[in-house]
């Protein structure tokens, strides 16, 4: 209708219909000129007013050959703890469900304002379960009795995926394998946990109890409830932290007690011919082989991760002091990682950056020289330790040693609630994060890219802008939003659900879409 009354003012000035005053006869020729000249203004403003007109009508919008720039990728995750004080979640056993429905909410919420993109959720942590599983009974962290299930009925692992989800981030199921009791714990063991159960499988070392990894069904139990996990909840990934064999206790004496497995030793462990600690280190070494080839057969998208103990061995590299994992606990988590098992590795470092005997980026860097099938490396951070042992500045130095540092590509920090609670740690990683970023790829679970995503422009006002996007096969896990106006590109890192975007009050030069996957 506009492009119309134009090319009718138009036509009108051609035809010289313009307003104009009567002009005597022999009227002087400047006067005749100021007319043409008039006539001359009044077309060029209806050609000044075109692009307006357009605008008005809408800006026109077409595919062109322009690259966005690559989005950032780096692993922004926290830990969700379930047992230690000041548990993240729930904040406390026995909480009416809608108030850990609020509470779980509110830290994904917080999660996404600062830039995270992933959360590792303690989903089982002796034995039992915060989920509803068919062999082991409901925790007692969340209902303050264990082998109680929540009321009204829900299922918690679903309800936090579905909400992780819907904002855009992973969620990691954090599953403890062996340990099979705490110290803290306050109610009864519930009839068919599984030191009730199966008596035969489980060690009581210390004040604590735990299942004994030498015994081949308890690595097949823990196995079941892992797969079990895997295959009926839509989880990004299946992670284990430093817990396997326990930690050394010593008695009286000062001497180290040894974990008592005499009968699976007997049983298993001599007739191999190895040594009672390769054995025990065998053990965990074809527990986690098994567990990532069962991850990989079932969803192969699922990524299977560990988060063990920040030292490998004293001694390595040469500097480093501290507890000896293999020979301690019987971790050989440099194996695990050097044999591609893992498919993220995320050492816990927590310790500064200045401590001579165990530097942070000295141990980091060690790390990242095992990682020789270039698995995703996330070193932990302590954030517990700000405001205790060390100021926010140490993790400031920390973010940036490992964005600087060659073959890792983010940092988890334990935990969540520490985090959200001290203000000052909260701006310095919302301040350190900026846009948001995507998880870093993970290309050995898939080569494929997804298909690229229709665009289409919906509605275009004078004010605004409404833009649609979708596309043929298989569902985005997410999509990145670049638009670039004056020059400047602006990245958004969308959910599966949002497929429109509007532009209130500017229109951008050049809109893009793009779909990404699981991996």
């Amino acid at each position: 209708r506009l492009i119309k009354r134009w090319a009718v003012g138009v036509k009108n000035v051609l035809r010289n219909d313009l307003p104009k005053k009567t002009l005597p006869t022999g009227a002087p020729k400047r006067l005749i000129s100021q007319q043409l000249m008039a006539r001359i203004r009044f077309l060029a403003v209806f050609i000044g007013l075109l692009p307006a007109m357009l605008f008005a009508a809408g800006e026109v919008y077409r595919p062109v050959a322009v690259t966005p720039p690559p989005p950032a990728r780096e692993l922004r995750g926290a830990w969700i703890s379930a047992v230690a004080t000041n548990a993240d979640w729930p904040s406390k056993p026995g909480l009416n469900v809608a108030a850990q429905k609020e509470e779980l909410i509110a830290l994904l919420n917080r999660a996404v304002q600062l830039k995270l993109n992933a959360v590792f959720i303690q989903m089982r942590p002796s034995c039992d379960a915060l989920y509803a599983s068919p062999f082991e009974p409901w925790s007692e962290y969340l209902t303050g009795t264990m082998g109680r299930a929540p009321q009204p009925f829900y299922d918690p692992l679903a309800f936090a995926i579905e909400e992780a989800h819907k904002r855009g981030l992973e969620l990691h199921a954090w599953i403890n394998p062996f340990r099979a009791s705490r110290v803290e714990a306050r109610s009864s063991v519930a009839p068919n946990h599984i030191t009730k159960t199966h008596p035969e499988l489980v060690r009581r070392y210390g004040e604590q109890f735990w299942l004994d990894p030498g015994e081949p069904a308890v690595r097949e139990h823990v196995l079941q409830v892992v797969m079990d996990v895997v295959r009926r909840y839509d989880v990004d990934g299946v992670v284990f932290d430093d817990y396997f064999y326990p930690y050394p206790k010593k008695d009286a004496a000062g001497r180290v007690v040894n974990f008592p497995d005499d009968a699976s030793w007997q049983k298993y462990g001599r007739p191999s011919g190895l040594t009672r600690d390769d054995w025990r280190r065998q053990n965990v070494n074809l527990f986690v082989q098994k567990i990532s080839q069962s991850i990989k057969a079932a969803k192969p998208w699922v990524k299977f991760g560990a988060s063990p103990f920040g030292i490998w061995r004293p001694g390595y590299p040469w500097q480093i002091r501290g507890l000896d994992a293999y020979a301690g606990i019987y971790a050989d988590s440099r194996l695990w990682l050097a044999n591609g098992w893992l498919d993220y590795f995320a050492p816990q470092l927590y310790w500064p950056v200045d401590s001579p005997q165990q530097s942070f980026p000295v141990l980091l860097n060690w790390w990242t020289q095992q990682n020789i099938k270039g698995r995703n490396l996330w070193p932990g951070l302590n954030a517990v330790a700000v405001g205790k042992e060390w100021s926010v500045n140490e993790i400031a130095r920390q973010i940036s040693i490992t964005r600087r540092q060659p073959g890792a590509s983010g940092e988890i920090f334990y935990h969540l609630r520490t985090v959200v609670e001290n203000q000052g740690l909260a701006d310095l990683i919302r301040m350190q994060y900026g846009q948001s970023a995507l998880v870093p790829a993970s290309p050995w679970l898939a080569s494929l890219p997804p298909v690229k995503p229709k665009l289409m422009v919906v509605e275009n006002s004078r004010s605004s802008l409404r833009v649609n996007w979708e596309t043929a096969g298989k569902t985005a896990w997410l999509w990145i939003l670049q638009y670039r106006t004056n020059e400047v590109w602006a990245t958004e890192i969308l959910p599966a659900h949002q497929t429109t975007r509007t532009f209130e009050n500017s229109k951008p030069d050049v809109i893009a879409v793009s779909a990404v996957d699981r991996v």
